[in-house]
């Protein structure tokens, strides 16, 4: 419990330093000097907008955006899933636990009756949200699925440019989406079942994907690599929560703080200029891009909760969140619609699923936070 005081002690001093969000329109806080966030009541008008919004009732996915357009993506629509779980933890409500029953189905459906993927990091995403359903639900169905998908992924790995996993099944080039998640699978299976091949997995990767593509100097994580060389020039947020999260579940396992080390480097490096302005996350536009910040919330977050780091450490993180979330709620949230933008400092009348859950992430992190006494 004194730690948790001097922790949080410890957070409204950054926080103080950091750039105080302004409430630039009507809404929640608008012409007061203060205002009091109920990040449960928040979050719980986040999840609910995300399904009014997006949810296609009759075929059990997400839309792609809420402006009409009902083409069904498999990577946003397992990080729906994700998002999901984040609400019925939190909630325990037994209406979104069978959303996410429905979801399990409405994908399969929609991949043509199966979960099986041309891409092994849209594949990796899919597991790792069923391995956080299963964890969540005690539901047999997540962690067979899960498995199921585990299994093809590690046909993606083969002694091509040192080892690592393909991007896709066109075998042409390896980088961190299809790695680093990769690794954070093999550790959380390892967990799950103990079976010593896995932790053997999430080893070999995280030590290919260090090698290969993370700046030593800095702990920046470069895209991806092939036949042409390394890609040093795509700088994305999510690339370096992954990364965070391979460290982060390591770290766990093995006690070994080199794998700390390099999550709390990377993690970091990720406040610098190449990610944020003001201590607000870059847009990274729509589409795609749209989800890559979210990721890197998630994998902070991580790092937060199960890091073990010094409070001072842990009081930077959670203040840049608490910020981030802070602006984009007065800032970058459209109301009543709860619309968030790719800019979490101006608002949006129509966004794309991806945008949106990059928003929701955030937002049940930092009532995650609440929950256990770290924001106020």
């Amino acid at each position: 419990m004194r730690k948790l005081f001097i922790l949080f002690t410890l957070v409204t001093a950054f926080t103080s330093c950091l750039k105080e969000p302004v409430d630039d329109g009507p809404g929640p806080g608008a012409g007061q000097t203060s205002y009091v966030y109920n990040w449960p009541l928040i979050a719980d008008s986040t999840s609910t907008a995300l399904v009014s919004g997006f949810y296609n009732q009759s075929g059990k996915y997400f839309n792609k955006n809420n402006a009409g357009d009902a083409t069904f993506n498999y990577w946003p629509n397992a990080h729906a899933l994700d998002v999901l779980v984040d609400a019925y933890l939190r909630t325990n409500d037994a209406a979104i636990k069978t959303r996410m029953d429905e979801l399990l189905d409405g994908m399969k459906a929609k991949n043509g009756a199966t979960y099986i993927n041309h891409y092994y990091d849209d594949m990796e995403w899919m597991t790792l949200a069923c391995l956080r359903a299963y964890e969540a639900t005690s539901d047999d169905r997540y962690k067979t699925t899960a498995e199921l998908l585990w299994n093809d992924i590690k046909g993606g790995w083969d002694d091509t440019f040192g080892g690592g996993i393909y991007w896709n099944k066109d075998r042409q080039n390896k980088n961190t989406p299809a790695n680093a998640p990769a690794s954070i699978i093999a550790s959380r299976i390892y967990q799950l079942n103990r079976n010593g091949e896995d932790l053997g997995w999430a080893k070999k990767i995280y030590q290919w994907q260090k090698d290969n593509l993370i700046d030593p100097v800095t702990g920046l994580v470069w895209d991806g690599l092939d036949a042409t060389g390394t890609n040093k020039d795509w700088k994305f947020t999510y690339n370096q929560g992954v990364f965070i999260g391979a460290g982060v579940e390591l770290y766990k396992i093995t006690g070994d703080q080199t794998y700390l080390a390099d999550a709390v480097k990377t993690a970091g490096n990720s406040l610098a200029g190449d990610f944020s302005s003001n201590n607000i996350l870059k847009d990274e536009g729509g589409g795609d891009g749209g989800l890559f910040k979210g990721i890197l919330v998630r994998y902070m977050m991580l790092l937060i909760t199960d890091g073990n780091l010094s409070n001072t450490d842990a009081a930077k993180y959670i203040s840049f969140l608490k910020l981030n979330a802070e602006t984009l709620w007065l800032q970058g949230a459209s109301r009543p619609q709860m619309l968030f933008n790719t800019n979490w400092t101006t608002k949006a009348t129509t966004t794309d699923l991806t945008t949106q859950l990059s928003g929701a992430m955030l937002i049940e992190a930092v009532a995650r936070l609440k929950e256990l006494n770290l924001v106020n």
